[in-house]
């Protein structure tokens, strides 16, 4: 793909799909975004990841797996971070339309800058319509993602199992709020991978074929 490209994973928790995201980049030598999306609505919103958990939870809890994604801790400290100082930067004129515009803003703004492969935030939608743009959704059975989430996080199955009903809730939720549409749509994707029977690498080889073609 020799004209600037962005590429959009879209994944359940737990599949593997940020690896497989970040794997691809190094791969086609391209930019991979995933925490500075979180840094830069942070620094946008003059808000803590805390604040912003604060202000979404209100409505709806997606902002769990902001935190998961960007500090990975078991659930009992999943919602705070240790700093009290978060409430006093708390700004009741925001609203979670704030946090979804200036999400869209940012993503826009990394797609401008070249080619990337982007995880999550639901880039299939928000740069609907751009030229050479790919959207994947990484799958995978309940008991491997428990699997993964109790290994990769060191939880108990119990906690790994409250991690997924919080975060797929908080995920359904959001995106079809802000697009309309199940985020499980295949309609919406142009490769769906489940990840029961294959390796991170072997499923980066399937996108990279696919785009050879």
């Amino acid at each position: 793909m020799k004209e600037p490209f962005v590429i959009t994973i879209s994944r359940e928790v737990g599949s593997g799909g940020r690896t497989i995201g970040r794997k691809l980049a190094e791969k086609l030598g391209v930019r991979f975004s995933d925490k500075e999306l979180v840094d830069a609505l942070q620094k946008k919103l003059n808000l803590t990841v805390s604040g912003i958990e604060e202000l979404k939870g209100k409505k709806k809890r997606w902002m769990d797996d902001f935190i998961q994604m960007v500090a990975p801790v078991p659930m009992s400290g999943m919602l705070v971070d240790g700093d009290s100082d978060y409430i006093n930067e708390y700004n009741l004129s925001l609203s979670v339309n704030d946090v979804f515009e200036a999400e869209r803003e940012i993503l826009k703004g990394i797609a401008d800058e070249g080619s990337c492969v982007i995880a999550g935030r639901s880039g299939f939608f928000v740069l609907k319509g751009r030229p050479n743009k790919v959207d994947i959704l990484i799958t995978a059975s309940r008991e491997k993602r428990i699997a993964r989430i109790m290994s990769k996080q060191d939880l108990t199955r119990d906690k790994a199992e409250q991690v997924i009903e919080i975060v797929d809730k908080a995920r359904d939720n959001y995106v079809l709020r802000y697009t309309g549409q199940s985020r499980y749509d295949a309609r919406n994707y142009h490769i769906v991978i489940n990840m029961d029977y294959i390796t991170e690498d072997q499923a980066v080889d399937m996108i990279l074929s696919y785009l050879g073609r």
